[in-house]
């Protein structure tokens, strides 16, 4: 065929070839026109400017009564208002009361950590010898009668 294209070895097995199916139209038959179960009266309606409108007259849309809603009693409205107010009221008591637990908390800690720093301070000076500085006093021959020092 091609000079420039080598011949090809042919294919083992040939490729499936897929042809579309013509689409056939189903014509449905023509629906059948409703008649209303009575007819409506033609109208005609002369314009203004003389031209005279015919035409078939509309009812206008029917609405259907609104049924009337029992009457509700004040009892069950104050009921059913407690309720929410009550469900609403109880997620702040919750976190109210855990406040409460976590000042609570932070005051015994802080407590705690003052005794055991002022503790630790008054163990400190309690506990260490004592530096030069202070007074010392040396009693010798001290003479205790009824329980009064004559030195």
């Amino acid at each position: 065929m091609y000079p420039e294209h080598p011949a090809r070895a042919p294919l083992e097995h040939p490729p499936d070839v897929h042809r579309p199916a013509p689409v056939t139209v189903v014509q449905a038959a023509a629906p059948a026109p409703l008649q209303p179960a009575t007819v409506a009266a033609v109208q005609s309606i002369v314009l203004p400017d003389g031209r005279v409108v015919t035409g078939y007259a509309i009812e206008p849309a029917k609405t259907e009564p609104v049924a009337p809603k029992p009457p509700l009693s004040r009892t069950a409205v104050n009921i059913a208002l407690g309720g929410i107010g009550f469900g609403a009221v109880c997620g702040g008591l919750l976190l109210l009361t855990t406040f409460i637990a976590a000042l609570a908390a932070l005051i015994q800690q802080l407590i705690i950590l003052a005794a055991v720093i002022f503790g630790g301070f008054i163990a400190a000076q309690v506990l260490s010898p004592r530096q030069a500085g202070g007074t010392t006093l040396n009693i010798r021959k001290a003479i205790f009668k009824r329980n009064h020092f004559h030195g």
